[in-house]
């Protein structure tokens, strides 16, 4: 898996976390191990500039995906996964620091990016949480790789509850 981490933020973010969370969530996804993808962190101007060109909506955001070949998990656990450029994730650690700080249950923003990370993963997959059924099925799935990434890496305590809408 090639996963590129750009820090453009002038924030300090644990990367290797962001890498490795991502790296779980693709291969938990059984996405091919040769696709590549691609994290950038930036401010909130950017991020800001970034919603406004690309969702037409006011304000910076906490994450922003941008699938490039739109690859699927497989539908059958005997088939091969298709191999591509997934995309681009964009994140924002001072969101990310205001949502985490505001989640039921407080956390990092380092573990609010993580989070993030798996989210911006699921968007570039093809999951959405539009719809009720939908976002039941995006939620679920992020909890149950956030929660299997945090059991492999030891943490301990409370994984972060979704905060991203």
């Amino acid at each position: 898996m090639s996963i590129d981490v750009n820090n453009e933020s002038g924030t300090e973010v644990d990367e290797q976390a962001i890498l490795d969370i991502a790296r779980y969530a693709l291969a938990r996804m059984r996405i091919h191990p040769l696709s590549e993808l691609s994290v950038i962190v930036v401010d909130a101007e950017a991020m800001e500039q970034l919603h406004i060109q690309w969702m037409d909506l006011p304000g910076p955001t906490d994450v922003m995906s941008f699938p490039m070949d739109e690859l699927r998990p497989p539908a059958k656990d005997d088939q091969e996964p298709p191999q591509g450029l997934l995309g681009d994730i964009v994140l924002c650690p001072e969101v990310a620091t205001q949502q985490g700080k505001d989640a039921p249950t407080e956390h990092s923003m380092d573990e609010e990016l993580q989070l993030l990370t798996v989210h911006g993963v699921l968007h570039l997959l093809g999951y959405d949480h539009e719809e009720p059924d939908e976002k039941a099925e995006m939620f679920g799935l992020q909890a149950a790789i956030v929660d299997g990434w945090r059991e492999e890496k030891g943490l301990t305590g409370p994984s972060p509850a979704p905060t991203v809408s």
